[in-house]
């Protein structure tokens, strides 16, 4: 069994609809937490206007019944309520493409008459939907003390000191202020950048961290490249609008140090194989490890900016600047929650990947007998075996 999930909706349409298919049936869906997860993506120090208009609730339309999952696809609806405010309204063609956004991409690849198309599906508002799946995905995890979490470790040349805090204590402190961020000293400059950046009529961007804690080694596969789970991990976190780079552990970092530095070195403690240090960020060949597995996501700063950019109206040909369309200051604190919805979504594939089966009461005792990073879990032959013996 593997998860999959489609959404539906534009920017200022009626509402965002998502389909999620594949979840084992007999899990206690809580409306609270997704609702909760729903909250903090519209909330964040630099978040744009309309979001003190919207109030996102998500409707259950299906695959869930007395309040538990029935195995059936689960539909959920979420109501964009600034919809009334466009509907039925005339709205002059867009036809100048920001820079940074799908405007121009979107009318080189449909030939759209119009650029608005592209920017109703293409904005980040279709991240509500995501947000929504992933807390469901969540709630799955949690029944094997699966945990994810994020947090901001940096807002444009602002980096918090995270050195010697425990994962635990960043994802726990990351929920203190409006910015996510773990180190309070960091967060205050950060909320000055911001601050500053709007009197700039500019826009900033960041790199947040996602962490899992809990998960057992083994899920994931080195068998095939789309089965990897770093591979899976990157093209789910690089899909979120203006995520421009994925690295599984301090990557970037590694490589400027040699290769006995970079590695984990694997103890026997008590008859466990153990590592003291988590420099491949959780993930050997595409296998989580049992370590917690780290993922950090770079945000590059929005393309909507108050300060116009140069153009051209490809309705006239004329060079002209780009008009303003309301946006974040700084999008990288909301889109925390995005991640862990990307990560929740992908771990939870990956664990019913490795699991099987069609209930939970189906998967939780195979999850108690999975192999274990025990030397005696581990059965290896002490001879000397025959390589690809001939036929």
């Amino acid at each position: 069994m593997t998860l999959r999930f489609l959404t539906a909706g534009e920017s200022h349409g009626p509402g965002l609809t998502a389909i999620l298919e594949g979840l084992p049936a007999g899990l206690a869906l809580e409306a609270e937490t997704i609702h909760r997860d729903l909250a903090r993506r519209q909330k964040g120090y630099g978040a744009g206007p309309r979001m003190k208009l919207e109030e996102d609730v998500a409707v259950i339309l299906s695959g869930v019944m007395e309040g538990k999952t029935t195995g059936a696809p689960l539909a959920l609806f979420i109501e964009n309520k600034d919809h009334e405010r466009w509907r039925g309204r005339e709205i002059p063609r867009f036809t100048i493409p920001r820079p940074g956004h799908a405007d121009l991409s979107g009318v080189l690849k449909y030939g759209y008459d119009d650029l608005r198309p592209a920017l109703e599906r293409a904005s980040a508002r279709e991240t509500a939907a995501r947000v929504a799946i992933g807390a469901v995905c969540r709630q799955l995890l949690a029944q094997f003390g699966v945990q994810v979490g994020a947090y901001v470790a940096s807002i444009a040349e602002i980096s918090a000191d995270l050195e010697d805090m425990p994962l635990e204590e960043r994802i726990r402190r990351g929920l203190e202020n409006d910015v996510h961020c773990p180190d309070a000293q960091a967060a205050v400059a950060m909320q000055e950048r911001i601050r500053s950046v709007m009197q700039e009529k500019d826009t900033l961007g960041g790199v947040i961290e996602g962490v899992a804690l809990g998960l057992p080694p083994g899920l994931g596969s080195f068998a095939q490249w789309d089965r990897r789970l770093d591979a899976q991990l990157a093209a789910a976190v690089m899909s979120i609008q203006a995520i421009k780079g994925v690295e599984i552990g301090p990557a970037f970092a590694n490589t400027r140090l040699p290769g006995t530095q970079v590695q984990d070195p694997i103890d026997l403690h008590e008859g466990m194989l153990v590592r003291p240090t988590c420099r491949s960020g959780g993930l050997e060949g595409g296998v989580t490890t049992g370590q917690p597995l780290l993922v950090r996501a770079a945000m590059k700063p929005i393309a909507t900016t108050l300060t116009p950019q140069r153009s051209v109206d490809l309705a006239s040909g004329a060079k002209v600047d780009t008009r303003y369309e309301r946006s974040d200051f700084c999008p990288v604190p909301r889109a925390v929650v995005i991640v862990e919805a990307m990560m929740a979504f992908t771990l939870a594939n990956a664990l019913l990947e490795k699991l099987g089966g069609d209930s939970l009461t189906e998967m939780l005792p195979r999850f108690t007998s999975l192999r274990q990073a025990r030397l005696s879990d581990l059965h290896l032959r002490d001879d000397d075996p025959r390589f690809w013996p001939p036929s």
